[in-house]
């Protein structure tokens, strides 16, 4: 249930008793709107034609609801609305304006002299919600009632709106404009105007009054007073009959007031706000202290769940894009615009110097619109002996002052001796290391240096974990795994969240279910650290195959903070492909190019192949760093298959398969295998049975080096031999392939894996002549949206052999349109997409066949 529901409660009445009890009071955020001039419309449309416009309405009040997660309460000619966040009010709002105008369009309503307009008003209080009876609801009441001061307070806002005009309480305002950030490059045109002081009828309390729009749209002009219910709350000193004596009182007093009242600078800061850490003054002269204490700054100050600390990568890649070298200094001026580029509160600027005989550690709170210094903390020491401890405390101090608890601040601080290391040399070497990985990832370097810190403090537990950061982002996956259990095994000396990580992290080859529930937990403790939801949606795609899960995923990690922004924009491309929707992936690709990410060009090309656009697909490959040769390895497999460039597809798959052996990859020297075999079969070939005998004994000879890999790789390839027996009608392979899978823990765990069995299970049965028990096993998978293309393809058989031919022309046709799964459809091995590839050009083929068929018949 939706917290906007109430809480579930056990007393609720039977049928026909009256209402549920009270539920206790919730902070919630109200938007009501009213739909202007209604009346005037019905009048000059017509019944008909209102009637159809205001159900067009409605539509788009429906999907605007889905879309920002909003509970509609009421409805006349206008809206009532809960939602949980301010910033879902305002997306609603900001689209119901947009959506309203283009309506309007569409119904030409200017020729009646209308526009389709609506006022709105956002306010952020505490409600009380309960569930009228199902008896009440029947005859007229609304399910869920709302009640409290937030509603009148949010119905005075509507009320004093201009036709389109948004306002805001000063409650709700600086709640969205934080978070303006997710509504993207949207966001960042809005233009928010303060109105000043207001007195609202039944409110004792002047309220602040504000307003967003977007140009163009909104009036962005001061509200009209209403005097029965709103109106101006001007001060006495600005009312005309004493203004001309306050004057010269004013004048003569603005001397010495300044300097005794001159306000003090403050930051609007609130949890999971972001900040940028400057690069550290170091006044000592000492060379060691340089990056080191820079390195301890940031671990410290990271594991507050309340600070968010914009990445050494993300301020790297910000001044590449202030047209700035990667390794410039961050000082106050250059750390000031990043912070405002990226969406950051706050800028840190910390200095480390021997102050008295003693060595201070200091940072400055900067507010990055002004410049100006909000306030500072210091700590001092004895000796550089003292440098860690002393961050600490003025860590400890940064976060009290930007507003969290003092409480959490000691619970969740561990001294930096025991979250990183006692040895500024180790943690100087630490800190080198990681400037190597963010700046040239130069693997000989980077290791060398973790080494060295490792050998200086044996204890160092987050060299181990960076070390296999650095091997999983090489592929190097078992030298990963190592680190991480060396990580593991020194829990006292690794944050709460970074052990939290390493774990999560090493239990991704444990199966999908132990992993999806540690990653939940993970996330609800630390909502942003968008690697691991980025790391989460992609293997919801591999492990699930489901393309709307991870888009969602995806769409969570899609944050102007994250350095990893544009991966993940091309990967949501992907999902927006996999799902047929292909104007909105090419948007992703295209955004994702444009702002710097050109290395992968194979999923962008796709969305053309999927429309048939081979010649653009082709320009748009070339274009990008992984097609700088051409169509090569497996892309350029799948695209012979696609296009029935048979020869083609096997020169590239041999070409593949010696690169794969001659560098000493087995996972892709066997999935170079599976595409020779795949053609063989594919392709009619006499030599087809020998390829997958060939492709059998590979797997059996490196199973445990590519479990060892990835557990379920070895069966997935086993049960792949066996649907290309099962294309070849060779009923003892098919029987063979479940055999050597029976007992695999990997068809319990991997929901893909499984599926795949289930789908040799239907080949054995059909082939077995009984076609009706593999359609009963088949259609619940394929009602699914996580069905394989392979499971449509085994079920057209199916049909088609026990003589259903409208049911198997249903799933032909499924197989010649959805092409955007055929592509990025990715399972644990890899190896499905070139069966997939052919079986949707062949159902193409089909298809096209039968349109020419029936274009003759009607010509005669």
């Amino acid at each position: 249930m939706s917290a906007v529901d109430a809480s579930p409660n056990p007393a609720d009445p039977a049928p026909g008793t009256g209402s549920a009890p009270l539920a206790t009071p919730q902070v919630r955020t109200l938007l009501l709107t009213d739909l202007c001039d209604s009346t005037t419309l019905v009048e000059r449309l017509g019944d008909t034609a209102a009637a159809e416009l205001f159900r067009a309405h409605d539509r788009l009040v429906l999907a605007l609801q889905q879309r920002w997660h909003g509970r509609l309460i009421d409805r006349s000619d206008g809206l009532l609305l809960l939602f949980e966040r301010p910033i879902d009010g305002l997306g609603f709002a900001l689209d119901y304006a947009r959506g309203l105008r283009e309506l309007g369009e569409r119904n030409q309503l200017r020729r009646h002299g209308m526009t389709l307009q609506a006022r709105a008003g956002l306010h952020v209080g505490e409600v009380l919600t309960w569930r009228n009876s199902e008896a009440a609801v029947s005859v007229g009441a609304k399910p869920l009632e709302v009640e409290g001061l937030a509603k009148p307070m949010a119905g005075r806002l509507m009320t004093l709106a201009r036709p389109g005009q948004i306002l805001l309480s000063a409650t709700a305002e600086p709640m969205a404009r934080r978070a303006t950030g997710e509504l993207e490059a949207r966001g960042e045109h809005l233009v928010w105007k303060h109105w000043g002081r207001w007195r609202f009828k039944g409110v004792p309390q002047a309220q602040e009054i504000y307003e967003v729009g977007e140009p163009g749209l909104a009036p962005l002009r001061a509200p009209r007073q209403n005097r029965a219910k709103a109106w101006r709350d001007i001060p006495l000193w600005r009312r005309p009959a004493a203004l001309a004596a306050e004057l010269l009182l004013v004048a003569g007093l603005v001397g010495g007031g300044w300097f005794l009242t001159r306000p003090q600078p403050a930051l609007a800061f609130g949890e999971r706000d972001w900040v940028v850490v400057a690069d550290l003054r170091n006044l000592t002269g000492d060379k060691l202290l340089d990056d080191s204490l820079e390195q301890a700054f940031r671990l410290s100050l990271e594991q507050s769940r309340y600070v968010n600390v914009l990445s050494d990568l993300k301020v790297r890649e910000t001044l590449g894009n202030m047209q700035r070298k990667p390794d410039a200094p961050v000082d106050r001026a250059i750390g000031s615009e990043i912070a405002l580029r990226d969406g950051a509160r706050a800028l840190l600027l910390p200095t480390v110097a021997e102050v008295g005989g003693r060595l201070r550690v200091s940072a400055e709170v900067i507010d990055p619109r002004t410049q100006t210094t909000v306030y500072a903390v210091s700590a001092d020491g004895r000796g550089i002996g003292s440098a860690l401890a002393s961050i600490d405390e003025v860590t400890d101090q940064l976060r009290a002052k930007l507003g969290e608890a003092l409480e959490n601040v000691q619970k969740t601080s561990v001294a930096l001796p025991n979250v990183a290391t006692p040895s500024l040399d180790a943690l100087k070497a630490f800190a080198v290391a990681r400037n190597v990985v963010n700046t040239t990832r130069d693997r000989a370097t980077a290791v060398g240096l973790y080494q060295r810190a490792l050998q200086l403090d044996p204890q160092f537990a987050l060299a181990h974990a960076d070390l296999a950061d650095l091997y999983a982002g090489l592929d190097e996956v078992a030298l990963a795994a190592e680190e991480r259990s060396k990580a593991l095994a020194l829990p006292q000396r690794l944050s709460p969240q970074e052990r939290a990580r390493i774990e999560l992290l090493q239990q991704q080859n444990s199966g999908p279910g132990p992993y999806f529930r540690k990653a939940q937990e993970y996330l609800t403790l630390y909502p942003d650290d968008y690697r691991v939801i980025g790391r989460l949606g992609t293997n919801q795609w591999h492990q699930l195959n489901d393309f709307r899960l991870a888009e969602a995923t995806f769409r969570r990690a899609m944050k102007p903070q994250y350095e990893g922004i544009e991966a993940v924009r091309y990967s949501l491309g992907m999902m927006l492909l996999g799902q047929e929707r292909y104007d909105e992936a090419l948007a992703q690709f295209r955004r994702a190019r444009e702002t710097g990410n050109t290395g992968p060009g194979e999923m962008y090309a796709r969305a053309y192949d999927a429309r048939g656009q081979h010649a653009q697909a082709d320009k748009v490959y070339l274009a990008s760093t992984s097609g700088r040769d051409g169509w090569q390895g497996e892309a350029a497999v799948v695209t012979g298959i696609d296009r029935g460039q048979w020869t083609r597809a096997a020169q590239a798959a041999q070409a593949w398969l010696q690169q794969a052996a001659g560098a000493g990859d087995v996972l892709e020297s066997l999935r170079a295998r599976a595409a020779i075999a795949s053609l063989a079969v594919l392709a009619g070939e006499t030599s087809a049975k020998r390829r997958v005998q060939e492709l059998l004994a590979a797997v059996d000879a490196k199973a445990v080096a590519v479990d060892a890999l990835y557990p379920p790789i070895a069966t997935e390839v086993r049960l792949y031999a066996g649907l290309l027996a099962a294309h070849m009608g060779d009923a003892t392979g098919v029987a063979d392939a479940l055999r050597r899978t029976q007992d695999s823990l990997a068809i319990r765990d991997y929901p893909t894996v499984a599926q795949l069995q289930q789908v040799l299970l239907a080949e054995q049965e059909q082939l077995a002549g009984k076609p009706q028990a593999a359609v009963a096993r088949l259609r619940p998978l394929v009602a699914q949206a996580t069905a394989l293309v392979a499971t449509h393809w085994a079920l057209m058989r199916a049909e088609q052999a026990a003589g259903n031919a409208a049911g198997a022309q249903v799933q032909a046709k499924w197989l010649a349109t959805h092409r955007g799964r055929v592509f990025v459809e990715m399972t644990t091995a890899e190896v499905l997409r070139f069966f997939n590839a052919a079986v949707s050009a062949e159902a193409m083929q089909q298809s096209a066949k039968v349109q020419v068929a029936l274009g003759t018949n009607g010509s005669r």
